[in-house]
């Protein structure tokens, strides 16, 4: 079984359950088996998103504010927007894996694995949407995520780096405080359906930034580099100096960050 050729088709497809089913059987193989790949393997540039022929892809500033929750439409715009992120997610845990064959096998079943529970989480919230009167596709996206892949794709240490460590990371900050706008709301059954999922996602997504923080680790004890070459890679991307207005330090803390990268971060106290 070539889980490299399975792999490419499951990054370009724009059907999730073809996804799904393509993902499932990358992580059965390789949780199977030991996965060999041949010396004449180069990984593909991929030149845009899946989600490019579904989607509307804006600039970030172009995007509409989410304030209106009240309104099914206001709250889609929401729910559309942490979908997007999902969904951006589950092509950037597969990449992880068909990039860097290099890496052994429980780095392919963690990332496998992410990409599963992504689907997971993309899938809950396109009911939501759907429960909405919406789908995916119907409101407009940046590609943020899927440039952080294109420009972290020569090196691997800079994806883990980017990816799981800073925009996952950051997502554990965001998260509990668009839960708690959301709880004044929770009578409405859309909205309280929402807090549901957004709990269950951020409670899995600390597993997830642990894994990358595993694998950083991993990555800076073979390559001879301090872990504290997590700040020159910020620096080099342009995300060091970004206003964190909340840190979550509990749950960074058990996503692998030490209490030193947390207030360097921007935490003021770390216990």
């Amino acid at each position: 079984m070539n889980i490299y050729e399975i792999l490419e088709q499951a990054i370009i497809s724009d059907d999730i359950l073809e996804k799904e089913k393509l993902t499932a059987q990358c992580l059965l193989y390789c949780s199977q088996n030991e996965v060999s790949v041949e010396k004449s393997f180069i990984p593909k540039s991929f030149t845009k998103p899946s989600y490019a022929d579904r989607c509307t892809i804006v600039v970030p500033k172009e995007l509409r504010t989410r304030k209106d929750f009240e309104t099914s439409e206001g709250l889609a715009t929401l729910v559309h927007s942490i979908a997007h992120i999902e969904y951006s997610a589950i092509d950037l845990a597969l990449d992880a894996v068909y990039r860097y064959p290099q890496m052994p096998n429980s780095y392919k079943t963690d990332w496998l694995e992410v990409a599963a529970d992504e689907i997971r989480h993309f899938k809950m919230l396109d009911d939501l949407l759907s429960d909405l009167g919406f789908a995916y596709g119907d409101f407009p996206v940046h590609c943020g995520l899927f440039d952080a892949a294109t420009n972290t794709a020569h090196n691997i240490l800079d994806r883990m780096a980017i990816v799981p460590r800073y925009f996952e990371a950051s997502g554990l900050d965001v998260s509990p405080q668009i839960i708690k706008k959301l709880e004044n709301k929770h009578k409405i059954p859309a909205v309280a359906k929402l807090i549901d999922t957004l709990n269950i996602i951020y409670k899995e997504e600390i597993d997830h930034v642990l894994k990358g923080d595993k694998w950083f680790k991993y990555l800076c004890e073979k390559e001879g580099k301090e872990e504290d070459v997590y700040f020159e890679i910020l620096a080099r991307y342009d995300l060091l100096d970004k206003h964190r207005p909340h840190i979550n330090v509990a749950a960074r803390k058990e996503a692998g960050f030490t209490c030193s990268e947390i207030k360097r971060l921007g935490a003021k106290e770390c216990l």
